[in-house]
């Protein structure tokens, strides 16, 4: 062959390929979400809806995607009415093709796995309502966030609020987590329900960017994330950030032309509806430790803002069903205006900034500062709500002598609850009797100020019960007993326990008597049960409250309560330990109160002058050096099981510990965690008063986020500035924890008893308004005129097919989505004596809302 003909061959060929390539490489196109993230209360100046009108009349090709608080338009109105209404025609078109889209209606843009699922229909419903008074004609297609605000039920729920499509990413803004990633373009995300949404993941290709602790490759379209895509098989990639409003940028990443690559401006409903309608999806069942989030855990002022959510979340709901009681019993005016205010303060709370910025702002008015007025204007509303609820359902007077005991949950409940003791009873002998007469178990507390006895309520209404003084009778039930070694035993008749004061009171032996006498204490474990230990990095390590005596003082002494206070030190400083369990009660109930001398650093130390935002390695993620409550267990081969909105999760986890921000796993407990032995034949819950995280290994035994203090994000020093006060209880039990009913019982403890004196007997010694099968869960009840609306969550334990009773009257029973919309008409039962009773069907871990037309009393 001609050698030189040959060269000629190759160079023609060589040149060919090169120009193919240049050309295919030029015709190559991704997509880019652009627009919007912030607001009123995290930052919105009143430049910028002139900004933003500007600027999409100056660049046709530009489409934003807004993620802005809803209680911005009313000042953006305000402000410039000019600049909203140009902002608002440019909204207008709503269309696959149109400019604008809203993809976070949420009222404060919340975390979501952090609060109640209940908290999470309401930021959606309050906020959406609020977005349409500004924008009539909004249609909310596609959720995203610029935050990891992403929970695993969130399929059902956008679902039913008619959203089509969501996103997993977030690249631009990873401070407090991520998403897992996951291979393909496109996934259908399934919900734990097995409610399925269109989602774009965070893709396996979109790697954490270098010297980053906040963003990932895709924030500006990287050629590496473009090209790792295309690669990948993906034929419409697609990046996102959602600007800070404030930010001068505009078109974030210019004219979108990079190394050969065109990024299309895109919304996401033009994205799904329209690129990538056609492209393939795979099947995803998302789980909850697939939310790869993180926040400083263990700081006082996150504990201190997760309580005060959670008391204001817990009030609302009971404030709700107490006035829907009083509604169809009494006829009472629905607070609405009371309650959009509470929720309206307690969805502020929520905000993630709270959360993940607490420190923010001027003095006295940082985000912490915010959630304390925010949740004490929502607790004021509710306790008002509560107490009018009480009144016209019975009269109340100082001079009492009846009870009534009343239960905002949908199933019957059979406790102990305690009221303040009705004037006149004094050191008295008291007898306590039900409605038909018989008498209760009923005692004095030991300083007089408390009436404890035994209630039976039906769900979701109130028993009436008698006081009696002057007569008393004998009760044999639980009682303490010092043994021969200093040792308290604790004896009711579902327990033993041994507490052990010379190390600090920790719990000795723990045996469940009505459970083949299990033992769940592991005698074996380095660490006691119930002892709080961490790592005091200035003051020489690892601290304990075992490695001091601790002085008992037995408060209640049986027959129907047992109640100890623990008080000892740790490094110094002075802790009360309390514990209370009561004749047949489950539950153990634990609290801590510590108060501190001083602030010591308590965690994995960061050394001064160290602190970077691109070092991966932070010291608030270490949990192994936290205090914690350590609960080791006489379980073997342990599996964990935690709650989440609207879901349960099984842990896959082989420890919940990591260091990195790059490493980062979901070991958030929102309302309990679960450990049981290999069998899932025994099993211990732990409950707790706040969101925060929880310890546990193959190698360490189960811990509860006691106290960290500490370099926290963006080298803000989190400190200790008072007594840390945390309330926590433990459940013993047989089985799985859907068997046990541990869902319920969380329920029961989020939601007690309450109980309150009257002056005369009552016409209705009791009443039950709705009653759900066992498993099923009453999420919330409340009113839109005079239809009731009765929502249902299936814990996981209930049936798929159940009977709901609803002791009132309606017109008609119909199923309705969350936006309103009807889905069908529910066949229903009239019922002897009155009320009605209609038939659900419903997965587990489903949600559905019942509307009943016209409801009123009987």
């Amino acid at each position: 062959m001609n050698f030189k003909l040959y060269k000629s061959f190759l160079f023609i060929l060589i040149v060919t390929i090169t120009t193919l390539h240049s050309r295919y490489a030029s015709a190559q196109t991704a997509y880019y979400i652009d627009g919007y993230h912030g607001g009123i209360w995290g930052h919105y100046p009143d430049w910028n809806t002139r900004f933003m009108a500007d600027l999409l009349k100056k660049n046709p090709n530009w489409k934003i995607n807004i993620e802005l608080e809803p209680e911005t338009w009313a000042r953006a109105m305000a402000v410039d009415p000019d600049a909203y209404a140009d902002f608002k025609a440019l909204f207008a078109d709503q269309s696959l093709n149109g400019r604008i889209e809203y993809v976070n209606p949420e009222y404060a843009q919340s975390y979501n796995y952090n609060i109640s699922g209940e908290s999470i229909i309401r930021q959606f419903s309050y906020g959406m309502k609020m977005v349409r008074r500004h924008f009539p004609g909004a249609v909310f297609s596609s959720y995203s966030s610029e935050e990891p605000c992403f929970t695993s039920a969130l399929p059902q729920i956008l679902k039913s609020f008619g959203f089509k499509y969501a996103s997993l990413k977030n690249p631009n803004t990873c401070w407090g987590g991520y998403a897992r990633g996951h291979a393909g373009q496109l996934v259908n995300w399934i919900g734990p329900d097995g409610t399925a949404i269109i989602a774009s993941p965070r893709y396996e290709v979109e790697k954490f960017a270098p010297r980053s602790t906040w963003q990932t490759i895709a924030w500006n379209n990287s050629p590496q994330y473009i090209n790792a895509a295309f690669a990948a098989g993906m034929a419409h990639p697609v990046g996102m950030t959602l600007q800070d409003a404030g930010w001068k940028n505009g078109p974030f990443i210019g004219k979108g032309v990079k190394n050969g690559i065109t990024s299309v401006y895109t919304t996401w409903r033009n994205y799904f509806g329209n690129i990538a309608k056609n492209d393939a999806r795979q099947n995803w069942k998302v789980s909850q430790e697939d939310m790869l989030v993180s926040l400083v855990w263990g700081s006082q002022v996150m504990q201190q803002i997760a309580q005060r959510v959670r008391v204001s979340e817990n009030k609302l709901i009971i404030a709700e069903k107490m006035a829907a009681m009083a509604k169809i019993y009494s006829g009472t005016k629905w607070p609405q205006a009371q309650l959009d205010s509470a929720w309206r303060t307690l969805l502020l709370a929520q905000h993630h900034d709270c959360w993940i910025v607490p420190y923010n702002g001027k003095d006295g008015d940082t985000w912490a500062d915010k959630v304390n007025k925010w949740t004490i204007n929502t607790n004021a509303i509710c306790d008002s709500i509560i107490n009018n609820a009480q009144a016209v359902i019975n009269k109340k007077a100082v001079a009492a002598n009846y009870i009534t005991v009343y239960n905002t949950t949908g199933t019957d409940r059979d406790e102990f609850v305690s009221v303040e003791t009705p004037a006149g009873t004094g050191s008295k002998p008291v007898t306590v009797l039900d409605s038909k007469g018989v008498q209760v178990p009923a005692r004095l507390s030991a300083d007089q100020t408390k009436l404890l006895f035994r209630a039976r309520v039906p769900a979701m209404g109130y028993s009436v019960y008698q006081l009696k003084t002057n007569q008393s009778s004998a009760i044999k039930g639980a009682s303490v007993s010092v043994l021969g070694d200093g040792s308290y035993l604790l004896e009711t008749d579902l327990y033993k326990i041994i507490i052990d004061p010379a190390h600090g009171g920790v719990i000795k032996s723990l045996i469940a008597k009505k459970l083949n006498n299990k033992q769940f204490v592991d005698p074996k474990n380095t660490r006691s049960f119930n002892e709080l230990r961490g790592n005091f990095y200035n003051d020489g390590g690892f601290k304990s409250t075992a490695d001091n005596p601790a002085n008992v003082e037995v408060l209640e002494n049986g027959p129907l309560q047992i109640k100890l206070a623990i008080k000892g030190t740790i490094n110094g400083s002075d802790y009360t330990q309390m514990l209370t369990v009561a004749q047949g009660q489950p539950r153990i109930d634990l609290g801590v109160n510590i108060n501190w001398k001083g602030n010591p650093g308590i965690g994995q130390p960061t050394p001064a002058n160290t602190y970077k935002l691109d070092n991966p390695v932070k010291a608030f993620y270490n949990d192994r050096d936290k205090l914690l409550a350590y609960f080791p267990l006489n379980l073997q081969g342990e599996k964990v099981y935690k709650n989440a909105p609207f879901d349960v999760t099984e842990s896959k986890l082989t420890n919940t510990f990591f260091t990195r921000w790059d490493s980062i796993k979901n070991n958030v407990i929102l309302n309990w965690v679960d450990v049981t032995d290999n069998n899932n034949q025994y099993g211990m819950a732990l409950f707790t008063d706040h969101t925060t995280n929880y310890a546990h290994g193959r190698d360490f035994p189960l811990g509860l986020d006691i106290q960290y203090s500490g370099m926290g994000l963006w080298g803000r020093d989190h400190k200790i500035t008072g007594p840390t006060t945390i309330n926590y209880a433990l459940i013993p039990h047989a089985g799985k924890w859907d068997k046990a009913g541990i869902q319920q019982q969380s329920n029961n403890w989020n939601e007690p008893l309450v109980a309150v004196a009257m002056s005369a007997q009552p016409a209705m010694p009791g009443r039950s308004l709705v009653k759900v099968p066992e498993g099923y869960e009453v999420s919330a009840i409340n009113f839109e005129g005079n239809d009731m609306l009765v929502r249902l969550f299936n814990t996981g334990a209930g049936g798929v097919k159940s009977n709901v009773v609803f002791n009132c009257n309606a017109d008609k029973v119909i199923l309705a989505e969350l936006d309103g919309r009807t889905v069908k008409r529910l066949s229903s039962t009239k019922l002897k004596g009155g009320g009605i009773s209609t038939t659900i069907a419903m997965p587990k871990f489903g949600i559905r809302t019942i509307r009943l037309i016209n409801a009123r009393g009987i």
